[in-house]
């Protein structure tokens, strides 16, 4: 009698890192099911190429409508679905817009966790939990690189919710015995970034000016530095977190640092384009307290888990730029179709 393939529960399936989870995932024969919320317009573009797949993976891909603050919600999913792993990426994850709504951000990305938690506790399934940390909770960083035991001083209503989170798990953790670990995952872009956020900002303007739709770019602290690494790197290290003997919590970064100038102008050369002729910055863009360096050190990691990362940024940034690229082109078609000459009276 073959074994049952091993079930993971997603929230945030449709962002980011959850379609790049279950894409891992299911490669590795997990049955994988996605939490999404209920809306008007379905918001799984994400994921449907693994709907469209020829060996039908959609079969082993499940999603339900639930809300991270429904508590009754989550523990009749988790009911129902029974699953081995838990990956809570589900969150209001822009630091920018954490300002502008922190009540919402409060509620989603730190009492969502704790309902989850309380959900999975009160289930009393064998569960093993990831939480989406973010380098964003050491914020004003007292030393640089920033690793496991570096102190949190957070700057940003987002960064405030996460530290929350980060310690519910460590709570639930040493209180329950639960098998729950935070991954503290520095930035990580991709072809799927949210095109609101930095990189894929730049990729989305760039690609845009070098086809002839737009002539600007609009943008904050271009001195601000970040450690960018690959998603589909980074959701591999958070499976390796819950395949260990014991839970821990786990800094997941390249251990290099680059200004969002340096962003811009790696991309702009991409396109051979000079950035200083259509970058401009915009004070609404900055945030009322800034994290000026951000730089991990992920040698537990290594050491642990044996994760490294594999693509570097200047491969992430031609990633980005060559799928932006075909983007700009397909819109750029559109646009010239769509205006047509006036017909002569």
């Amino acid at each position: 009698m073959s074994k049952a393939s091993p079930r993971a529960l997603i929230t945030g399936i449709t962002g980011q890192d959850g379609s790049y989870l279950a894409e891992f995932l299911l490669a590795k024969n997990y049955e994988v099911h996605g939490i999404i919320r209920r809306s008007s317009g379905f918001n799984t573009a994400r994921l449907d190429h693994i709907y469209q797949d020829p060996h039908e993976r959609k079969r082993r891909l499940h999603l339900h409508y639930g809300d991270l603050t429904d508590g009754s919600c989550l523990r009749e999913i988790l009911t129902r679905t029974k699953p081995d792993e838990v990956y809570n990426l589900g969150a209001q994850s822009h630091v920018r817009v954490s300002f502008d709504q922190p009540v919402y951000t409060v509620h989603t990305d730190a009492l969502g966790t704790l309902m989850l938690l309380e959900a999975i506790r009160d289930t009393a399934l064998p569960i093993r939990f990831y939480q989406a940390s973010s380098s964003e909770m050491f914020g004003k960083a007292v030393e640089t690189p920033q690793k496991e035991s570096t102190p949190f001083h957070p700057r940003s209503p987002y960064a405030c919710a996460k530290v929350y989170s980060y310690w519910q798990v460590i709570n639930y953790r040493e209180a329950y015995s639960m098998f729950a670990c935070n991954g503290i995952l520095f930035n990580h872009e991709s072809p799927r970034r949210g095109e609101t956020f930095v990189t894929r900002k730049v990729t989305r303007a760039a690609t845009r000016i070098k086809v002839g739709l737009q002539d600007t770019l609009f943008l904050g602290n271009l001195e601000a530095k970040r450690d960018w690494g690959f998603a589909g790197d980074y959701v591999q290290a958070m499976w390796m977190m819950l395949q260990q003997d014991q839970p821990d919590d786990f800094v997941i970064a390249t251990g290099e640092t680059h200004s969002v100038q340096e962003w811009v102008e790696l991309c702009f050369g991409i396109l051979d384009l000079d950035w200083k002729k259509y970058v401009r910055t915009d004070p609404r863009y900055l945030r009322p307290a800034e994290v000026d360096v951000l730089l991990g050190d992920a040698a537990k990691a290594r050491r642990a888990l044996g994760w490294t990362p594999r693509v570097n940024i200047q491969e992430l940034a031609r990633m980005m730029i060559e799928h932006d690229l075909e983007l700009a082109g397909q819109e750029k078609l559109i646009q010239t179709h769509s205006v047509r000459p006036r017909e002569s009276r």
